[in-house]
């Protein structure tokens, strides 16, 4: 595997504790949640560039396989957004400002799948939103 089709792996696996920590915000995962994030996975994220895991697959499908074991083995993610700062820092030209609007809009999307946002979902959107601005 290429550095950069690594990189884009674990970029994708930290977007994925990302979008299951949006989702767990209000302390539970609901099946709307999970069926948004995989529709925005196949709609917007499998175009985004063109790099591949150890499998041959789009790496951009780490982000449904770490949602996927997180809810199958119900973790509690904690400070999912420290970790996306983290990797930002060392990979900050990832982030840009179409990149962080897609983040926005996938975590809007998993947000509002159930009932819409609720105040846990909207603390953590406002955290997100002043993290990628940074």
């Amino acid at each position: 595997m290429r550095m950069k089709d690594e990189t884009m792996v674990a970029f994708y696996q930290v977007l994925g504790r990302l979008f299951y920590a949006a989702a767990q915000a209000d302390n539970e995962v609901r099946p709307e949640e999970v069926e948004a994030m995989k529709q925005v996975v196949s709609e917007e994220w499998l175009d985004v560039e063109e790099t591949f895991d150890d499998f041959n697959s789009d790496s951009a499908y780490q982000i449904e396989i770490v949602f996927d074991y997180l809810l199958s083995n119900d973790e509690l993610v904690e400070d999912a957004i420290g970790d996306l700062k983290e990797f930002k820092k060392i990979h900050s030209s990832l982030f840009t400002d179409d990149m962080n609007t897609l983040i926005l809009t996938t975590v809007n999307r998993i947000a509002s799948a159930f009932a819409q946002k609720n105040k846990s979902e909207l603390v953590f959107l406002s955290q997100l939103q002043l993290a990628l601005s940074k």
